[in-house]
């Protein structure tokens, strides 16, 4: 051994040769303190020159990542030949030995060059424990890295389910669906589910609220219908995600066909299937469905209050959602953070300045501190009371940073009320945060022209052509008969357009007739015979 060491010397760089010393007077004397028997010696020894053979370079070009590829793939071909794991770091290390191979790694690798290394050494760190690795911890793992959408992180808890074998088991399958729809990446999501050789609820469910995630409604109830083809019978989370799904598309006929199989497979009286059922109501229209689901619930929890109140708030229902919110406290249910988010929005959008104030204000006496969404809320109240400058005074005073959805309410608010240098201001901060953000390069161009600033008006519209920027279209959507149409602006592909057009211009006279007028503004752009009108 010493003889190839001083071998290995001449070869390396001073520092290098150090390190090789270092790390074989410690895998020396931990051979050397063992009472092996004289095969298991041999083998040990045979173990350690292999070590040294593989980190002394075989040419003088050899760069420090081949010496370690080099080590990794002389391992990985030890495992080819199915020698059992544990027994091969019983061989390394010795019986009674305080160190391990994991131990000799780190010497050896102390210092990586590239990233690949850090890789390859937690695949070699999983390998050597693969014996401990089970479903329910590969199950469990992969569950972790989906709730908090680390793709990046489940991506080798996978490749380690292959591996082993345990990607065929329900639960495996079933926790990589989920991290798959969490990530929104829905293609992989339905890769695994129908790769799975066996499926359950938890599968079917899975993959239900991977669509219902997207507002794929149609898919959702397809895949129920294909679960209860399968004589599977659906469970409560399976109603959530259906129902979730039914809120985000508006698709107010299917949500009423879910709350139906719910009273059909006995789960309406299931607290969060009714708290669903609020939620899809109240977001599809139908508040009174919602009041009617609230009030003849057996129990109510923290989040059937939040979702009434907030329903009332979306309509702007406002005397109504601050008398649930007072019933609320005198049943002692003690509210949250999203309690009042709710209470103040709905004063937001009732116009209830000073009522708003209040129930931000006594979020203290109950223990809470506001966040940027109550902050958002109150700014937003206070612009579209027209208190512009006081909206603009109470970010300034904010303890919080004010993130861009606050500077975008206090721009909007300024756009209704024709607050053009406070609304410049925000729009300008707002694209401090949000540099890529077109509808308010579009927005600050307008205010510029608004106040004949021709020049930044076409300052700001060349920094959008520079950059590429361009604006998402507007979209609005009808049900009827149970299916939901879509309509995007400048979007000719509906094959109906030619009646629909004729049935908007009717409804635009009709309009004009009431009294209602277009809010259009020329904006300047390059020259004074050059006009273009947009709206403000």
């Amino acid at each position: 051994m010493n003889i190839i060491f001083l071998q290995t010397c001449r070869k390396k760089k001073p520092c290098s040769a150090l390190q090789s010393l270092k790390t074989l007077s410690i895998i020396y004397r931990s051979f050397c303190s063992q009472k092996l028997k004289q095969i298991s010696s041999s083998k040990s020894l045979h173990k350690a020159l292999r070590v040294l053979d593989s980190i002394s370079p075989r040419t003088r070009d050899s760069t420090k990542t081949e010496v370690h590829l080099r080590l990794i793939q002389d391992f990985l071909q030890t495992d080819s030949k199915h020698r059992d794991s544990q027994k091969f770091n019983h061989d390394f290390t010795g019986t009674n030995s305080t160190f391990g191979s994991s131990n000799v790694f780190d010497q050896l690798l102390d210092t990586p060059v590239v990233d690949v290394e850090n890789l390859i050494s937690m695949h070699d760190d999983l390998h050597r424990e693969r014996l401990k690795v089970d479903a329910s911890f590969l199950s469990t793992a992969v569950t972790s890295c989906g709730s908090t959408r680390n793709i990046r992180g489940g991506t080798p808890y996978q490749c380690l389910a292959i591996r082993t074998g345990f990607v065929a088991n329900v639960y495996v399958g079933s926790s990589l669906i989920t991290l798959y729809g969490k990530c929104r990446e829905i293609i992989d999501a339905y890769k695994v589910f129908e790769e799975m050789p066996v499926r359950n609820v938890v599968s079917w469910t899975a993959i239900i609220a991977a669509f219902a995630q997207e507002w794929q409604v149609d898919m959702c109830l397809e895949l129920y219908r294909m679960m209860r083809n399968s004589m599977l019978e659906p469970n409560d989370f399976t109603f959530t995600s259906i129902l979730s799904a039914c809120t985000g598309s508006g698709a107010l006929g299917q949500g009423r066909s879910a709350h139906c199989q719910t009273i059909r497979m006995g789960f309406f009286s299931y607290i969060q299937v009714a708290n669903s059922l609020i939620s899809m109501y109240c977001k599809c229209g139908n508040v009174e469905e919602a009041v009617y689901v609230f009030n003849n619930m057996h129990g109510k929890d923290i989040v059937s209050w939040n979702s009434m109140i907030a329903g009332y708030a979306q309509h702007g229902l406002a005397v109504r959602a601050i008398d649930l919110f007072e019933e609320m406290m005198k049943q002692r249910v003690k509210p949250d953070a999203i309690t009042f988010l709710g209470v103040i929005s709905s004063c937001r959008h009732g116009g209830l300045v000073e009522e708003g104030k209040v129930y931000f204000d006594s979020m203290a006496k109950h223990g809470l501190k506001p966040e940027l969404d109550h902050y958002s809320c109150v700014v937003d109240l206070l612009g579209r009371a027209g208190l512009l400058e006081e909206a603009r005074d109470f970010i300034k005073q904010m303890p919080i940073y004010p993130n861009a959805v606050i500077w975008g309410s206090l721009l909007s608010s300024c756009r209704l009320h024709g607050g053009v240098w406070i609304g410049i201001e925000a729009a300008e901060s707002r694209l401090l945060l949000e540099p890529e953000c077109a509808a308010t390069h579009v927005q600050l161009a307008n205010l510029y022209a608004s106040v004949r600033c021709w020049d930044q008006a076409a300052r700001v519209r060349k920094l959008m052509k520079d950059k590429g920027l361009k604006t998402n279209p507007g979209c609005s959507w009808i049900e009827i008969m149970n299916v939901v149409y879509r309509f995007r602006a400048e979007d000719k592909s509906n094959t109906r357009l030619s009646e629909i057009l004729p049935v908007l211009d009717f409804l635009v006279d009709q309009m004009k007739t009431l009294g209602y007028v277009p809010e259009v503004h020329e904006e300047k752009v390059d020259d004074a015979s050059h006009k273009r009108t947009e709206p403000f």
